[in-house]
């Protein structure tokens, strides 16, 4: 008979994600993940597989978290640029919650060139924030909140590269004012 697993098998994926969140993939050591996630090494073995599967189902549980909260913003905001204003927010203050910058832009910078599969999720998940912007924005020209002369497409890939470079620069010593000054300068592409 198989023994019942005596860990809540999403909270120590949680644990292992923001391990890899704060320190990158290879600087991460199986043994760095046993003793954060508090779990034996036969267990993350038998529940996860090995470092690389963990890191992937630790990138798809980032998506989830992520995406969670960009529709809670999206419901919880009436106006479009308000909306898009509040994703950005958001990104700004996460470090007071998670660990500084994004798992996604890390695993771009660190393992994309290096590992094809993690290079088609990151830019699957980098194409959904696009979506999400051009399809706020199209909802923005449909209400008459936004220019119909704004072209969604272009627009939503540079708000896209706007919230990647604030995720990166939230990893190094610029402040909130500055940081808050950039995301002003490219909202106003919607004005």
């Amino acid at each position: 008979m198989a023994r019942s697993k005596e860990f809540d098998e999403k909270a120590v994926l949680r644990k292992a994600m923001e391990l890899f969140w704060e320190q990158g993939y290879e600087k991460t050591s199986m043994q760095d993940l046993v003793d954060h996630m508090g779990i034996h090494r036969r267990s993350i073995y038998d529940t996860f597989g090995d470092k690389r599967s963990l890191f992937l189902a630790s990138l798809n549980l980032y998506e989830e978290l992520i995406v969670n909260e960009m529709e809670s913003i999206i419901m919880n905001t009436s106006s479009i640029k308000q909306t898009i204003r509040e994703v950005f927010i958001f990104i700004l203050n996460a470090i007071e919650q998670y660990p500084k910058g994004c798992l996604s832009v890390n695993a771009a910078v660190e393992l994309s060139l290096l590992d094809k599969e993690v290079g088609c999720i990151v830019t699957k998940m980098f194409n959904r924030t696009e979506d999400m912007f051009n399809n706020l924005i199209k909802q923005g020209q449909t209400s008459g909140e936004l220019s119909k002369e704004i072209d969604s497409h272009n627009t939503s890939r540079f708000l896209h590269n706007n919230l990647v470079g604030i995720r990166v620069l939230i990893k190094t010593n610029y402040n909130k004012k500055e940081l808050e000054g950039i995301i002003n300068l490219a909202l106003s592409v919607l004005d």
